[in-house]
């Protein structure tokens, strides 16, 4: 047994024993290319994706992970109409009121609003589901939002938030539980008084009551769409 397999078989044991990941080998791809670690293959949910992932990085360093994993997406979509929806979510969202966009469409990208004392900019771009984010905004949190926004859009496969912020913002537990808090309160489908969330050290954990299972899993996955975000400890309870 060469040390590339006897590393992949270790990977896939430390995988199979997570049931928190519930790994399928069927729809996963492990491999080693050119030293670095490679993940491909679709899963159903945001968090499986990213505890899969920090598990896969765990289990191979100091090796690099090349990340090719994707979320299955709500809806399948032409990223045509994935760009479209994700443009009209931060066109609609006040916070981000003051940023120019931008949307690539047919080989280039076409201004879609410019403001007129823009404070920052993005740049959209859809390519086989994946929605990448570029550009620059004023605040950590506007970062953040943005990409939740462009989570939220059925046909995402997954989100590359490439967002710079300006001035530079020194990132920490408080900057994450805030834009956490304020991904619930956008959701419509989470009420957020039911919900309090606490961070230390990335890790967030998520406390309260809510009517149903799909409540808990929602303000669940909400959290894992917060960029930074390490792990969620899900302690909500079903009233």
């Amino acid at each position: 047994m060469t040390v590339e397999t006897d590393l992949l078989r270790r990977v896939r044991e430390k995988l199979r024993a997570d049931t928190a990941i519930g790994f399928d080998e069927a729809s996963i791809v492990l491999a080693i290319s050119d030293g670095a670690f490679l993940v491909d293959g679709e899963v159903d949910t945001v968090s499986i994706k990213r505890r899969l992932l920090r598990a896969a990085a765990a289990a191979v360093a100091p090796r690099p992970i090349i990340d090719r994993l994707h979320v299955h997406p709500a809806q399948a979509m032409a990223d045509g109409m994935i760009g479209d929806l994700v443009r009209d979510a931060l066109i609609d969202e006040p916070a981000l009121a003051d940023c120019r966009l931008r949307l690539w469409s047919k080989g280039e990208f076409e201004l879609v609003r410019d403001a007129l004392s823009a404070t920052g900019a993005i740049d959209i771009r859809v390519e086989n589901g994946v929605v990448t984010l570029d550009g620059e905004v004023s605040g950590l949190g506007r970062k953040r939002l943005a990409g939740a926004l462009a989570w939220w859009v059925p046909g995402s496969r997954d989100v590359i938030n490439g967002l710079g912020v300006a001035p530079p913002e020194e990132d920490n537990d408080a900057e994450i539980t805030d834009a956490v808090r304020l991904v619930l309160e956008k959701d419509p489908f989470v009420n957020p008084d039911q919900v309090r969330v606490t961070t230390v050290n990335a890790v967030v954990t998520l406390d309260g009551a809510v009517p149903t299972p799909s409540g808990r899993d929602m303000a669940e996955q909400d959290a894992w769409y917060v960029f930074g975000v390490e792990d969620v400890v899900n302690r909500i309870e079903i009233e």
